[in-house]
């Protein structure tokens, strides 16, 4: 048995740091986390200082047993956990899980996984650092708090399921009212004008300084430029810079992959982790922006020798938050002169994002110069400008541009040879209607970037953030269609003024992030019953006292204390509001024909009315409110129409009724036990023929579903949507590309089952459309 014993987070690092240590160590994983509170119960003594109960992890309790032993045989057993609060916490549960003493146990470091890096830290050990685990153990303490004792009042009040988290339900809050800026947005019409001249064969273009407030006006400039001619008053030309971004945080890293590779929160996270584990980057999750001398020297030589001196400029960044720690660094390459790596091509893209970064950090400003040019016509007083920027040395631009969000601004276009005097050829001036835009939705990346401009969550925090809220559903990542609105176009050209109208598109949006209308509803109730929770200066302040305790400036008791008192008070009185002021429950009237109440209220699957109350003798009706309509906005009438369906919209070829309706998935027809969706169309306008032809659509690919089955129907053989397989009902089993499913045999389809590994229960999302 080896005198040194190293415990890591991953199988991956242990396979990587043993690669560079000799027969004197044995390196091993605990798989993160090894110990946490119990799934059930508080498991915090309120009452003597907020005392966590830890128990091990239920997966990890043979991982223990297997650490302990070696761990006895060991002379050192050196704690080599991720170099941040979660990575010291891990350290100090082994530890306490091990029931290591302090003499046999020494604390390492390693922000790469490098033969460099991993000496260092073996030649630098130290102890635990207490502050670091007591900072983490106040955010899971006070997480735990705020879950426990909010959620069952969500689940009381509004409905079941249901949970609320203090970085979650704020990021909610961002995309909810950032949905409710954009629904309430009244857009204000303008006159854009812009105009094409011609420039030795070349089209410059050029745009009036000022939009114009209507039609009449955009009409009467148009009029007044008939037989004007051109000429360039000014030309202005400034020299200009570009300076490269800082190498990336967590933060940065997320939103570009997300702009550039079109990666989510999650899949960035996940595959930087294995980029760090197989040794090519180093710790992703940083909110530092420094880098090391040893990535300066190793950044400069690789510019230099692949670029040349003059494309070399030695630069360090310094870190904006306040919470961020300077000994950590920036994500970088771990070599600055691998360029690229082999390997899964995800991988692939995202090493090459982080090393065109981290070089391009360290290189020359792009040299620019900027022109401006004053265009001016011979019949009015308002100039046309237009405007460029030409690059006279490309700098860090050889290496990496960064990318914008829709809200960014980008750069001018290349202008042809101009000169001062010069007269122009007009080629055409429109004025085209354009209208004001609201800020646009939230992407994965875009709310990461607010929420650290605001000082909300860290690095370790964004991805599961975004992922839970999604997971719960408050939030989806979809689609909206986009809603047509009138165009005005005034077009001069050859001495004449042409009108044309014509309709644009406006408000579509692809994968953005949109809230729910149980999103909706659980902000609203936070908001109004626990606005300490949701108050974005509270949240991003919470942060400021985890980074004191982290700094031994503050007791993580002594926080949680003076939190607890006051949450725990407004707990208290929110059991006091009634379910249907929290479920924001409308009286909409009495039903002209049955005399009973009509209520617009949250249901399991969303919006919904009830007819009826639940203490009747008779059960309540209920009727789903179309996807789109909200309870706020439902009318009596369209109440009473909704209670009407379903719809009889007639009868099959073979006879069988068929019914319209609403469900929880949309609306649909149905005749017999079969039921297709009708979505996007009505089911009070949708037709006997189209009915018909969707049922019997539904049912001819029911029956090609069906390829074989065996044993009285309890094995099947199906085409699938990922082509066909096997199943029992409890297992499926792909079936081989080079077997033809239709010549399977019982035997045959039982030994594929037998085979195939046992199906993994998941939980159906679904999303609105």
């Amino acid at each position: 048995m080896a005198k040194n014993f190293i415990i890591v987070e991953s199988p991956a690092k242990a396979v990587t740091v043993k690669k560079y240590l000799g027969a004197d160590y044995e390196v091993a994983a605990s798989i993160g986390h090894v110990r946490d509170l119990p799934k059930k119960g508080m498991s915090i003594d309120i009452e003597h200082g907020f005392t966590p109960t830890y128990e091990i992890n239920a997966d990890k309790k043979k991982t223990i047993s297997d650490l302990k032993k070696r761990a006895k045989a060991a002379t050192t057993v050196w704690l080599a956990s991720d170099p941040d609060r979660e990575g010291e916490a891990i350290a100090w549960h082994i530890s306490e899980a091990l029931k290591l003493a302090p003499g046999q146990t020494k604390r390492i470091e390693f922000r790469e996984f490098t033969k460099a890096a991993i000496d260092h830290a073996l030649a630098n050990p130290r102890s635990i650092d207490q502050h670091l685990v007591d900072a983490q153990q106040a955010r899971r303490v006070l997480d735990r708090l705020v879950g426990y004792e909010l959620s069952p009042v969500l689940w009381r009040k509004v409905g079941p399921g249901l949970s609320a988290g203090r970085v979650q339900s704020v990021a909610v809050r961002l995309i909810v009212e950032r949905e409710r800026e954009i629904e309430n947005f009244s857009a204000a019409s303008t006159y854009k004008v812009s105009a094409l001249f011609d420039v030795d064969g070349r089209t410059l273009k050029a745009e009036l300084a000022r939009k114009l407030k209507d039609e009449a006006e955009a009409g009467k400039v148009l009029e007044s430029l008939i037989g004007a001619s051109f000429a360039v008053e000014a030309l202005e030309k400034k020299p200009g810079k570009r300076t490269p971004a800082a190498p990336f945080t967590t933060s940065t890293l997320q939103q570009e992959a997300s702009r550039k590779l079109g990666f989510s929160v999650r899949q960035t996270m996940s595959v930087a982790q294995r980029l760090y584990e197989s040794g090519f980057i180093t710790y992703m999750r940083t909110d530092s922006v420094n880098l090391s001398e040893t990535a300066l020297a190793g950044a400069a030589a690789a510019i230099g020798g692949q670029f040349g001196t003059n494309y070399l400029q030695r630069r360090t960044y310094k870190t904006k938050s306040s919470g961020a720690q300077e000994a950590h660094e920036a994500i970088r390459p771990t070599e600055f002169k691998r360029s690229s790596i082999e390997g899964e091509r995800n991988q692939q893209r995202l090493y090459e994002l982080i090393w065109q970064r981290a070089t391009a950090s360290q290189m020359a400003d792009a040299k620019l110069e900027k022109t401006t040019v004053t265009i001016m016509p011979s019949t009015a007083k308002e100039p046309f400008i237009a405007t460029a920027e030409v690059v006279l040395f490309d700098g860090f631009l050889k290496v990496y541009i960064e990318s914008k969000d829709e809200d960014e601004e980008g750069e001018g276009a290349l202008l042809p040879p101009l000169q001062q005097g010069q007269e122009l050829a007009m080629q055409t001036i429109t004025a085209r209607q354009t209208y004001s835009r609201p800020k646009p939705r939230y992407t994965e990346a875009s709310l990461v970037r607010k929420l650290e401009e605001m000082g909300i969550g860290r690095p370790s925090t964004y991805a599961p953030t975004i992922s839970t809220i999604q997971d719960r559903e408050y939030v989806i990542k979809g689609d909206i269609e986009g809603k047509q609105r009138p165009a005005v176009q005034l077009v001069l050209q050859g001495g004449a003024v042409t009108r044309t109208e014509e309709t644009e598109s406006y408000g579509a949006d692809r994968n953005k992030l949109v809230p729910t209308p149980m999103g909706e509803l659980v902000t609203d109730f936070l908001v109004k019953h626990f606005p300490e929770i949701v108050d974005y200066n509270f949240t991003a302040d919470v942060e400021k006292q985890f980074d004191a305790v982290a700094s031994g400036r503050k007791r993580w008791n002594d926080m949680i204390a003076a939190f607890y008192k006051p949450f725990h008070q407004t707990v208290e009185e929110a059991t006091q509001v009634s379910r249907q002021e929290a479920s924001q429950a409308r009286p909409i009237g009495t039903h002209p024909k049955t005399g009973k109440p009509i209520i617009a209220r949250m249901g399991r699957f969303g919006p919904m009315l009830q007819m009826g109350e639940a203490t009747d003798e008779e059960k309540p009706a209920f009727a789903p409110i179309p996807e789109g309509t909200k309870l706020s906005d439902i009318s009596m009438d369209q109440a009473v129409k909704l209670f009407s369906l379903p719809r009889a919209v007639g009868l099959m070829p073979d006879g069988e009724d068929i019914i319209a309706n609403f469900g929880p998935f949309g609306p649909y027809v149905k005749a017999g036990k079969t039921s297709a969706s009708i979505k996007p169309e009505d089911p009070f306008q949708v037709t006997l023929e189209r009915a018909r032809q969707l049922i019997a659509e539904k049912r001819e690919a029911a029956a090609n579903r069906l390829i074989a089955e065996f044993n009285g129907g309890k094995v099947q053989v199906l085409n699938g949507r990922f082509g066909p397989y096997v199943t029992d009902g409890t297992k499926n089993a792909k079936i081989p590309k080079d077997t033809d499913p239709k010549s399977l045999d019982q035997a045959a389809a039982t030994a594929l089952l037998a085979a195939a590994p046992t199906k993994r229960g998941r939980r159906t999302v679904r999303k609105r459309k």
